[in-house]
């Protein structure tokens, strides 16, 4: 029986959670399925496009997305004690703010370009413990890249290069998220990433 997800907080940069490598999984139970749900629920509400369990406050080695691409891998699935493996090397260019900039859950209303491998491969089990194992290419496989990052404590704007990590460590302290307690909660707060004004817009064009 599938679990019926709920909408869940979504913790921000500044708590431990998402400072600290999460754990593996060691049993698939009713709990471990029901967070699962959440997430789906969460990200949906979320408009996002993943969401790993330390954004939501569990600090446990799972995490789930949802984005249209072309290729073989599901477009919308979860991945329990998962293993990337890199088969695209990341170049050392300067990242392109107009292809490649990535925003976070965990780092509302914020953005900031990155560069990433185009082509990974994803290993795991989903949550009913069947093996997962495809590749993805492109922005999809940083999605992926992005996600599994949160599990090993780290966040995309830990990876900047000095000019735009020059610029998040002044926002970092303008917004004050260097402590624990800070959420928002999708569906509930202001899309913090405009979604809510972009569909006002259309509602009243259309």
């Amino acid at each position: 029986m599938t679990a019926e997800g709920k909408i869940l907080p979504i913790v921000i940069h500044g708590d431990p959670v998402l400072h600290n490598r999460a754990s593996e999984v060691e049993e698939i139970n009713d709990d471990i399925r029901q967070l699962v749900a959440d997430m789906h629920v969460t990200q949906e509400a979320a408009r996002g496009v993943g969401l790993a369990a330390p954004q939501v406050g569990a600090g446990l080695r799972i995490f789930t997305w949802e984005f249209e691409h072309t290729g073989d891998a599901p477009t919308k699935g979860e991945v329990l004690n998962p293993v990337l493996t890199l088969l695209g090397k990341v170049s050392q260019e300067d990242p392109d703010p107009d292809s490649e900039t990535e925003g976070c859950l965990s780092v509302p209303a914020l953005g900031y370009p990155l560069k990433r491998s185009a082509h990974v491969r994803l290993q795991g089990f989903d949550v009913d413990g069947k093996l997962i194992d495809f590749e993805a290419h492109d922005w999809f496989a940083r999605i992926l890249q992005h996600e599994f990052d949160h599990l090993n404590a780290t966040l995309y704007v830990n990876r900047l290069n000095p000019r735009w990590s020059k610029r998040w460590k002044k926002e970092l302290r303008k917004q004050g998220w260097t402590t624990a307690g800070n959420t928002w909660m999708p569906g509930d707060d202001e899309d913090p990433f405009g979604h809510d004004a972009e569909a006002a817009n259309e509602a009243e064009e259309s």
